[in-house]
């Protein structure tokens, strides 16, 4: 029997529709990690992970150096997404979650973008793919996910995150997420 991501059913009962237009009012009122600042990112207001109304992928690569269940043996394709709603100043991915510069125009990319990418990490051969700090930018991802889906997409999708999530956005995600990869660093 060949796995069926939940993602599928969802895109075909509708359901996945309702989720990424609940994800999206979301970014009125923005309340997708534990700050719950509130913000107005549709707007352009700026809230604790600096994140606007627009999707930063810092860069999108086969990455092998993943813990090796995940990789196939092959690579996970990896989408590393700019900011962060933690800002740890231990984080190996300084550059990228905190950047120095407000916006990088270069990062800038539509939702039809990154569904091209999940597309093409498939057709590579990838096992399955992830995003790395993709709390501040789920509605985008939903979105990416559900366009993927209906071209075909049907790899696991994993969710690298620090584990700052709210819950509600985490009830949102379930049936999307095939495996949640928090990282434990504050007790």
């Amino acid at each position: 029997m060949m796995y069926t991501p939940g993602y599928v059913d969802l895109l075909r009962s509708g359901e996945l529709a309702e989720r990424v237009s609940i994800l999206e009012r979301n970014l009125v009122d923005c309340r997708l990690c534990g700050h719950r600042c509130g913000v107005n990112r549709l707007e352009g207001e700026k809230g604790f992970c600096e994140a606007g109304p627009e999707l930063e992928i810092a860069s999108y690569c086969i990455h092998r150096g993943e813990e090796p269940v995940l990789t196939g043996g092959f690579g996970v394709g990896n989408v590393f997404l700019g900011r962060c709603n933690m800002k740890c100043v231990f984080c190996q991915n300084h550059s990228i979650s905190q950047p120095v510069i407000r916006a990088h125009p270069e990062w800038i990319r539509p939702a039809e973008e990154l569904a091209n990418m999940l597309v093409e990490f498939q057709e590579k051969g990838c096992p399955s793919v992830g995003f790395v700090s993709p709390t501040h930018w789920a509605p985008m991802i939903v979105r990416a996910i559900g366009l993927a889906a209906a071209e075909g997409f049907r790899l696991p999708v994993i969710y690298n995150s620090n584990g700052y999530d709210s819950p509600e956005l985490l009830s949102l995600l379930d049936g999307i997420v095939d495996i949640y990869l928090p990282y434990f660093k504050y007790w």
